[in-house]
């Protein structure tokens, strides 16, 4: 029994230091909603709406958020297609294909 109670208080120590390391890093999509919230940002949904529409017919695969731009992916005809844009304001700014 002691030996079982010495496993799980090194198993939950070991739990409760690992995970702020887990913690550390905030995905894509909490830091786009605290962008959104502290109005710096305009909200995915809403850019999505102008951008997919534009790009006849390519498939939307997703975006990522970099801080004050969005990156759309998409594919068509077996090529990716990025297309950056402003987080503040819904612009492209750009666009990247191979």
């Amino acid at each position: 029994m002691r030996l079982y109670s010495l496993l799980l208080g090194a198993a939950l120590g070991s739990a409760m230091i690992a995970s702020p390391a887990l913690a550390d890093r905030p995905r894509d999509q909490d830091r786009a909603f605290r962008a959104t919230q502290e109005g710096r940002s305009m909200p995915l949904p809403r850019i999505e709406r102008q951008v997919v529409p534009s790009m006849g017919g390519a498939d939307y695969l997703g975006p990522e958020f970099r801080g004050d731009t969005y990156r759309l992916k998409f594919v068509r005809d077996g090529r990716v297609i990025w297309v950056d844009v402003d987080a503040a304001t819904g612009r492209v700014i750009g666009k990247a294909g191979n």
